[in-house]
């Protein structure tokens, strides 16, 4: 078990500012008359834990619905860097790019309500999301050798060691649909993993669980930010954890942003106070 209290990122201690990976500029969403998210800024830097936290319809889902291309918002944009190991590369519009390829671009996503295929098995879940490495033929797949196989052999390696990391060994075989709720969601992070994304976006990865699961859910998370410096945009409810591993935090308030800094300081923020305890006090 891992102590969520006070937890430190000894990997960025005494690193100096990392490269922008993804900047959402004046991104405003509108359903019908209603407004979503009102000209939202804010940054994400390589290596980091962002936290995008709020009120129940504060916009949180909406805007990682934009970054990952399940919305168009009518205005703004959301510029993605996919530059490697810390180098610069050039900045890619999500708004303005297909879902599809915001994934071959080093993007993935977990869900808030989660989407997986419940008729297949843990293993199947995992090699379906291994699809946009592939870069054999159809016809090579249906005959299954040379490249194909050479392939197909590269492609379980990666998803076995992330079964093996997310401690699913057991269940690798049980078809999802069949599972407890807080192992169809580690499934599903495997799932995203299995993507080998730059980029990894958490809607509320913890929704349902009970204090075990988040506990160990949580342990996965950081693990993954910390031996493999990935970047991460995470959506939870659960304030205390989000203030113990986020290294900044942005607060959303019916789609406006209201707060954005260290977590210290957004917790100390009289608007955010405001905002979950409708009070000053």
């Amino acid at each position: 078990k891992i102590s969520l209290t006070n937890h430190q990122h000894p990997a960025l201690v005494f690193m100096t500012p990392n490269p922008t990976i993804l900047r959402s500029q004046g991104v405003a969403l509108s359903f019908g008359g209603t407004r979503v998210l009102n000209q939202v800024d804010f940054d994400v830097q390589r290596g980091e834990i962002r936290a995008i936290i709020g009120p129940n319809g504060a916009g949180k889902t909406s805007m990682l619905n934009c970054i990952s291309g399940f919305y168009r918002p009518q205005s703004g944009t959301v510029l993605y860097n996919r530059g490697k190991n810390g180098s610069t590369g050039r900045e890619h519009d999500l708004t303005r790019t297909p879902t599809h390829q915001i994934a071959r671009l080093g993007v993935a996503r977990t869900f808030q309500n989660i989407a997986l295929y419940t008729g297949l098995s843990t293993l199947d879940n995992l090699m379906a999301a291994r699809h946009i490495h592939m870069r054999q033929s159809g016809l090579a797949g249906a005959l299954y050798w040379g490249p194909a196989l050479r392939e197909e052999v590269i492609h379980r390696r990666v998803v076995e060691e992330i079964i093996d990391f997310l401690e699913i060994a057991h269940i690798r075989k049980a078809v999802v649909g069949s599972l407890p709720y807080g192992l169809r969601k580690r499934v599903e992070l495997g799932r995203a993993l299995a993507l080998q994304p730059e980029l990894l976006l958490l809607d509320e990865p913890m929704a349902g669980m009970n204090a075990e699961e988040k506990e160990d859910m949580a342990r996965f998370i950081l693990d993954i930010h910390e031996r493999q410096g990935m970047t991460i945009i995470l959506i939870e409810h659960d304030m205390g954890l989000v203030m113990d591993i986020s290294d900044r935090v942005v607060v959303l308030e019916f789609g406006t942003k209201i707060a954005d800094g260290p977590p210290d300081a957004v917790r100390a923020d009289a608007r955010v106070i405001q905002a979950y305890l409708g009070g000053a006090g």
